[in-house]
């Protein structure tokens, strides 16, 4: 089961469990829309690998299951990735 990660590693927005802007690498590093397409070009700045989009869990699946609490941000932020 996804770890459903509650927020962009790169700026630190919130992506609650059914967010459709949270994009994840096969890892589960979770980035927002805004930092995944225009810094990081859809590729992981962790592992190099794609950013795809991460499927929201809803109604009682995300009651019964809620997102994670873990704050994973990078304190310098992203760099910009090369396209």
């Amino acid at each position: 089961m996804l770890e459903l990660r509650p927020f962009c590693e790169c700026c630190g927005a919130d992506l609650p469990g059914d967010s459709q802007d949270a994009f994840i690498c096969s890892y589960e590093c979770t980035f927002c829309r805004e930092c995944s397409e225009n810094w990081l070009v859809g590729r992981c700045p962790n592992c190099a690998g794609e950013l795809m989009p991460r499927p929201p869990r809803v109604g009682t699946a995300l009651l019964k299951n809620p997102a994670s609490t873990l704050r994973i941000v990078k304190a310098q932020g992203c760099a910009r990735t090369s396209a």
